[in-house]
This record gives structure tokens, C-alpha cells and sequence, in this order.
């Protein structure tokens, strides 16, 4: 009786050490949330303020999103050799002409960091981009936007909040005139 009275209380004590070591467990790896007092969010998404970024183009000048404050802001993050940006690229110019006039910026970010500038502008002059391109040399927009996969594309509304995200692609230019296309109405 002595033996199973202690073996009883080894057994409990186990059991207590496996559910604390669960409870730590959870605690150290649950994701964050949003945190409280109106800092950023964990991770941007619909419904949040979109990160700032300030990159450069080919000639150097320095673009600031929330310089665009106003204007619906596709944000696309590219690289030359990802087949679906490829692809979808010829859409964005697309539209970039056919509506930059109404209030739409296309910005195209190449992961500059996973790709050349060589290779981007080679691309970009093959297919006669007048979209403004620029570069995130050391990824810290690529990290900003915790761009997992190419294309990534951001929707942004005229007051800076993303209103949809895209992870992948190739995007059909209507889906992409769509989504425009209900921004921009709501602007007006």
C-alpha cells in the first residue's frame, strides 16, 4: 500500500511537470498579437496602416509612401527572375497608364536584395516600364512588409490603410482594375 501511495504522488508530480512545461511551452511560442497603446501590427495586413517605406528608383530620387497620401497605392514586390512577376508586370504598366491620371500610383519594388539592378532594369527596359520602379537594396522593405513569396501585392486605400493583400500571381489585369477601380470610386 506504502509503494502505490508513492508511486501515486511520483506519477501526480509528473503530471504537474508535463502540464507546466505545456503551459511555458504555449506561452513562449504564441505569436504576438496587436499590440496595445496603437503601436504597428505584428505583421501588415487588411485593415492596418501601411508600413512607410522610402526606396529609390533607377536615378536615385528617393520615394516616400505616405507621399502618396491621397492617391490609391498598388504596391507590388517583384524580382526579374519570379515567372509570375513576369507575367502580371505588363498588367500593372497597363494600368498605371490607363489610370495614374485618376488618382491611381503603381509602385513596383524589386527584392533588389534576391535579385541584381542589372537584371531589373534590363527587365523593366524590355517591357518599356514607365511605372515608377524602385529598389529595396537591403530588404528592409522586403522585411517591413514580411514579403514571404513573389509577386506580393498590396492594395492601399487614399488614407494609407491596406485594403487587400495578394500573395502570389500572376494577378489578372481585371482583378487588379477591379480592386482599383472600387478604390478609387471610394475616393471620390
Amino acid at each position: 500500500m506504502i509503494h502505490l501511495a508513492s508511486h501515486s504522488r511520483r506519477w501526480a508530480l509528473v503530471q504537474a511537470l508535463v502540464a507546466l512545461a505545456g503551459v511555458a511551452w504555449i506561452a513562449l511560442s504564441a505569436s504576438p498579437g496587436v499590440p496595445h497603446g496603437g503601436g504597428p501590427p505584428p505583421s501588415p495586413g487588411q485593415g492596418f496602416s501601411a508600413p512607410e517605406l522610402v526606396l529609390p528608383d533607377s536615378d536615385g530620387t528617393l520615394h516616400a509612401l505616405s507621399s502618396y497620401r491621397g492617391r490609391v497605392v498598388v504596391l507590388n514586390f517583384w524580382a526579374s527572375w519570379c515567372p509570375p512577376c513576369q507575367a502580371e508586370m505588363p498588367a500593372l504598366e497597363r494600368i498605371h497608364q490607363d489610370l495614374a491620371a485618376s488618382g491611381l500610383t503603381i509602385l513596383a519594388v524589386n527584392v533588389t536584395s534576391q535579385d541584381t539592378r542589372q537584371a531589373a532594369l534590363r527587365f523593366t527596359e524590355e517591357l518599356g516600364l514607365t511605372l515608377p520602379v524602385l529598389f529595396d537594396d537591403n530588404g528592409s522593405a522586403q522585411t517591413s512588409y514580411r514579403i514571404r513569396a513573389l509577386p506580393t501585392t498590396f492594395f492601399i486605400d487614399t488614407r494609407g490603410i491596406i485594403r487587400q493583400v495578394v500573395v502570389g500571381g500572376p494577378l489578372a489585369g481585371a482583378v487588379i482594375e477591379s480592386v482599383v477601380n472600387d478604390l478609387l470610386a471610394e475616393a471620390d
